[in-house]
């Protein structure tokens, strides 16, 4: 067996990336490698500076330059509500849409007995601290519908519970635009029981 290349090494890494296998990574490496000096010599350089400057902000989990981030940084934002999301991809999700200005709190995934992911890994212990000593006013759980999210949301709806604060979830049911005859039953009987009356 002949020893493995740096290409071999480049396509192994990125078959370990999301929605990438075996396949993928090779296309993609083919691809960089007839690309490299407009895409492969920049991408690596912007990899090696993100991998440098980005932190993890030490109150709400999220990625940025500084720590504490700018969101936890920001004296504008509204110190009541904090919004609890799976991943940080979940925060960006929601601050794009414009509408949410408290503060967020990134659990860094869900609770998973088989994965041994339990309360400590997710930082539950230092959640509830948190919410304590900053009085929240309501924590909104914006995870995702999963059964791993729902589980959570279980779970955060119980720790929570002694805090004093408004406990919240975010909506589920039938997306706008969406047409029920290409909605699955999840979601439909997720919309039924969470109807409100027409005003």
């Amino acid at each position: 067996m002949t020893d493995a290349t740096p290409l071999d090494g480049l396509i192994a890494l990125l078959a370990r990336l999301p929605g990438l296998g075996p396949r993928s990574a090779r296309r993609a490496a083919l691809h960089l490698l007839k690309r490299r000096d407009a895409l492969m010599l920049p991408l690596a350089e912007a990899l090696a500076e993100t991998a440098r400057s980005v932190k993890t902000c030490t109150t709400c989990g999220t990625l940025d330059l500084t720590d504490p981030c700018r969101i936890c940084s920001d004296d504008t934002r509204a110190e009541g509500p904090l919004c609890i999301v799976e991943q940080v991809g979940d925060l960006w999700a929601i601050e794009r849409t414009g509408s949410f200005k408290g503060r967020y709190h990134v659990l860094g995934g869900t609770l998973s007995a088989l994965e041994g992911v339990g309360p400590d890994a997710l930082g539950i212990p230092k959640l509830i601290a948190r919410v304590q000593q900053a009085g929240t006013g309501e924590i909104i759980l914006a995870l995702n519908a999963t059964l791993e999210g729902q589980t959570t949301a279980y779970y955060l709806t119980e720790a929570l519970a002694d805090t004093g604060a408004k406990l919240t979830r975010l909506a589920h049911g039938v997306p706008v635009g969406g047409e029920l005859d290409y909605l699955d039953e999840g979601t439909l009987m997720a919309a039924f029981s969470a109807r409100r009356s027409v005003e």
